[in-house]
């Protein structure tokens, strides 16, 4: 055999030594081809037996507007908070994108038969970052956190007269008052370890190091927290846990900047910081779409209105005022102007797509300052030297009263809400009042003004959630903090519906208490409507297994964050 192949071997030798030296060039020019197109072949095979998978690796870095305060899912306000909380923390259950729920901490869980209690099975291997196991005991402690009166959570409402009992160290129950469809969307609520927060009592809880350094369960654990010489936090950077029950996620590291505003955030993207932000400003998007950002847009079930505080400021009391203003608003200025295209009008206090609506009614028309003028010349408001309505009426006691269509709209310093803000005054001032805007930084904001319920009127937003679950935000008994009825909204057949809404299984019978809660509402104009915006998120293209079908709130966009991943390898369709 050998023989043989020396043989072919000085046969080859011989013939090519005997070629012209222009054979010689002809004949080596089509060996290479020959390799050339052979290589090409068996790549091109080799491929279409090979498929990309996820690798372990890379990192990930986002900007966003706010530092944080409480990342921590029982006092979670702002989105920054939010955001980090739902890396950080896990719970029982997880929202998926297409808006349903699947098990996180809980293996499984069950649902009596009267909607009334609900049974939940706590992974084996569910563990926080410390190592410590996750128990029944956290779940509680979590619970009793936030049905606190003192803690003050935003979430109480969700939790109230909700009792919750330790079966065994891996399973829990939660019994409630009476039946409540949306409260599946409750068990998502990140858990807080036990071990770590038993000994901060209320006073302590909010000011504890562990609502800026947090141990949770979730997919992320904090790696490095980042401060300027005044202490602020100015960045956290996150690691993947290997220990995760879903699974460790692919990405290796997530950083997180925080800047002032959205102009220092937007500067910095520009210079290369970072590569992912989400934002509200419809002209910042516009400008990152044209320079050729990676952009996606969501709807949001949220709706921005003006919120009238009766109880602030008594000119709101006079339901003609409400009336008026609300005809002479002009929400497609708003939206062209503010938001440029990335929303839709807002006519009730439900989103659009969350349900039938009813057909608007009236009270919600645009029909213009000739019309509006007359609402409350039909009720005695007349215009003074200055060309300002007034009211002239008499007290209780006889003596003579004036009442001047006069008042103040807060709102915060996000660029969407100030401008909006602005562009609703010159319409309202066309009517014939005078109307000062007063903007607070959102903290600020919600700490001295919508928990005090110091305003006449708000502008701002509220998440109405994937359930529709109307309670918080529009039932009387809400109207102080830790509520959300801003509106101070008191309605006894509004609150009927609202409690008989959340009850009922069948979603038709839910829908027609929906409508017949939307008509009250819209009949009464405790607030003038005006917008529900997308969710805008620049996202890079080398970020990959993206996938979001319902956002509620921009948290929501980390919903299936241990699937995303930057690196790529390749194996046979075998070896999938």
């Amino acid at each position: 055999m050998k023989n043989r192949i020396a043989f072919i071997r000085e046969s080859i030798r011989k013939a090519f030594a005997s070629f012209s030296l222009g054979e010689k060039s002809v004949f080596s020019l089509l060996v290479l081809i020959a390799l050339i197109t052979a290589f090409t072949t068996i790549h091109s095979v080799n491929s279409l037996f090979l498929t990309e998978i996820p690798k372990k690796g890379g990192s990930f870095s986002e900007g966003v507007v706010g530092t944080i305060r409480y990342i921590n899912p029982t006092l979670a306000f702002s989105d920054t908070d939010r955001d980090l909380s739902s890396l950080i923390y896990s719970g029982l259950l997880k929202a998926k994108p297409d808006g349903t729920f699947t098990p996180d901490l809980a293996s499984d869980y069950s649902i009596s038969e009267d909607g009334k209690t609900y049974v939940f099975n706590i992974r084996q291997n569910a563990v926080f970052h410390d190592g410590s196991p996750v128990t029944a005991d956290d779940i509680l402690f979590t619970v009793q956190k936030i049905q606190d009166p003192t803690l003050k959570s935003p979430k109480r409402a969700n939790w109230d007269g909700v009792i919750a009992e330790k079966i065994s160290d891996k399973i829990v129950k939660f019994t409630l008052r009476q039946a409540y469809v949306p409260f599946i969307e409750n068990t998502t609520l990140g858990i807080l370890p036990k071990h770590i927060w038993k000994d901060a009592n209320a006073d302590e809880f909010s000011f504890s190091q562990f609502n800026i350094e947090p141990v949770g369960s979730g997919p992320y654990k904090v790696s490095k927290v980042s401060r300027n010489a005044s202490g602020i936090p100015e960045s956290i950077t996150l690691e993947s846990f290997n220990h995760y029950v879903l699974g460790t996620p692919y990405i290796n590291s997530m950083k997180f900047n925080f800047y002032q505003n959205e102009k220092t955030l937007v500067d910095s993207y520009y210079k290369g910081n970072f590569k992912s932000f989400h934002t509200t400003s419809g002209e910042t998007a516009l400008a990152l779409e044209k320079s050729g950002s990676n952009i996606e847009r969501y709807p949001l079930p949220q709706v921005f209105a003006i919120f009238f505080n009766q109880n602030h400021n008594p000119i709101f009391t006079h339901k003609e005022v409400r009336l008026a203003l609300s005809a002479v608003t002009n929400r497609q200025e708003i939206l062209d102007q503010t938001l440029h295209g990335f929303g839709a009008e807002a006519l009730s206090p439900i989103p659009q797509g969350l349900a039938k609506s009813t057909s608007i009614n009236g009270a919600v028309s645009r029909s213009g300052i000739a019309d509006a003028q007359a609402i409350l010349e039909k009720a005695g408001w007349k215009k003074n030297a200055s060309g300002i309505y007034e009211l002239k009426s008499k007290t209780l006691a006889g003596q003579a009263k004036t009442e001047t269509l006069t008042f103040t709209i807060s709102t915060g310093d996000a660029p969407e809400l100030k401008q909006s803000a602005e562009i609703i005054k010159k319409q309202w001032e066309t009517l014939g009042s005078i109307v000062d805007v007063k903007v607070f930084e959102m903290t600020d904001l919600n700490q001295t003004v919508i928990r005090p319920r110091k305003y006449d009127a708000l502008f701002f937003g509220e998440v109405v959630g994937r359930e529709l679950d109307l309670y918080a935000f529009w039932h009387s008994s809400q109207r102080n903090d830790p509520g959300l009825n801003i509106s101070m909204y008191t309605n006894a057949k509004v609150d009927k519906l609202i409690e008989d809404s959340r009850v009922i299984n069948d979603s038709d019978k839910r829908t027609l208490a929906y409508q017949q809660i939307e008509s009250e509402i819209l009949n009464d104009v405790p607030a003038v409507f005006m917008y529900s915006p997308d969710f805008i998120y620049i996202l890079p293209k080398e970020i990959k297994g993206f996938s979001v079908g319902k956002i509620v709130l921009p948290s929501d966009r980390f919903s299936d964050v241990e699937k995303w991943y930057i690196e790529t390898d390749h194996v046979w369709n075998m070896f999938k």
